[in-house]
Order: structure tokens, then sequence, then C-alpha cells
């Protein structure tokens, strides 16, 4: 863990929840194995949020929607989500959630392939979430960047990898040396790139939180 487990359980302890819904389905989503945001990194987002106030959000890895759902209640009622989904059991379960959640004009789900649909959205977005395959995020930041305006911020979750993220590449296993070497990457990049300010934070599997300072280019 990146965090000690005792330090995480007493952090999470502190938590009052996201409300009925969204508790239960987090806890059926666990119960299930569908991949949620952890407790800590829901508390980090909910702050970043508040903080930012965007009116436009663009969601990389919808699942089955716990994660827009969030933003939509922890956003104004006049922002908008645009999330992309490519894995089709997910999809009518996200579009249920939505549905039963009440959240169905705030949130848009377009079904597909981010790599093949970020190019085509060319509407600018405030706040940009990147919780899709770990693999990816290199090869999607490009467009990401470009459809994020300057001034606003990109979340990548999940960057650390457990751990493996500061392990020798021969100590990682080899069916993840890919991802590590991806991610290093993309870590690097996010980094070293004029215009960007990014600060990569151990909550959950670690955060890199980004501002968009001025126009770049990550090709």
């Amino acid at each position: 863990m990146i965090i000690p487990e005792r330090m995480s359980t007493y952090i999470n302890s502190l938590d009052t929840g996201n409300g009925a819904f969204l508790d239960e389905l987090e806890r059926t989503a666990i119960e299930n194995y569908v991949p949620v945001i952890r407790p800590d990194m829901q508390s980090f987002l909910k702050v970043l949020l508040a903080i930012h106030r965007p009116h436009r959000i663009l969601e990389v890895g919808t699942a089955i929607g716990f994660s827009a759902l969030l933003m939509a209640a922890n956003t104004d009622s006049d922002c908008q989500i645009t999330t992309i989904e490519n894995y089709e059991k997910r999809i009518p379960l996200a579009r249920e959630n939505f549905r039963l959640a009440g959240m169905e004009e705030r949130i848009t789900l377009i079904p597909g392939d981010a790599q093949e649909i970020l190019p085509t959205l060319n509407e600018s977005f405030d706040f940009i979430f990147m919780d899709a395959a770990k693999g990816q995020y290199i090869h999607f930041l490009p467009e990401v960047l470009r459809l994020l305006r300057t001034g606003g911020v990109l979340v990548s979750d999940n960057v650390l990898q457990d751990g493996d993220i500061i392990e020798s590449h021969y100590a990682v296993e080899q069916r993840n040396r890919t991802i590590y070497k991806r991610m290093r990457e993309y870590l690097y990049v996010l980094k070293h790139t004029d215009g960007l300010l990014t600060s990569i934070v151990a909550v959950g599997d670690g955060a890199a939180v980004t501002v968009k300072q001025a126009e770049v280019s990550a090709e």
C-alpha cells in the first residue's frame, strides 16, 4: 500500500460517506469486483471540485458510473459531465445508475474507445478525471490536453500502481511491465512539459493533479 494500512483505515474512519444512494452503489460495486475510486481518493476529489468549481467535466473511464455521480453530487447543478466507457457490459449499468440518481440530464455517457472518441470532441473542459486503462494514459494525453482549457485541472488516478512505480523494471511482474513503463513516461511528461504544473500525491493508489497554465503540446 502507498499509505500504511492503519493510517488509511484511520483516515477513512473519519469520512461521513456520500449519501445513501452512492454508499449503496459503492458497496455493491465492491461486492461484485467492479473498480471504484478509493475512499481517500473520493474525499480528495470532492475537495478539488469544491475549490475549482468546474462547469464542464470530462471523465475517461465510467465503469458503473460511481465517480461521475460523485462528481455530479459535488458540483453546482449547472455542471455538465461527459464520460467515456469502452466496456460494453458496464455501459447499461452506468446509464441505469444515472437514471436512478436523477442525473440523466447532467451526465452524458459516450460508449466506445477513448482513443477514438477523444479526437472527435471539440468542447473545452474545466476539469478532466482520468481513470481508465492505466497503460493508455500516455496515449490519451495529447487529446486530453487539447480539450482541457487553460487554467483547467487534470486529475489522473492510480498512477503509483500499488508502489510498483518505484521498483526496478525487473522487480515488476512481467505482465505489468508495459503499464509500468508507460506510467513512468506519463508522469515524466506531466512533470516536464512547459505549461503544465503537476503534483503527484500519495492518496489512494496515487494521483497526479495537473494545472494547464498555458497551451501545450504533449506529442
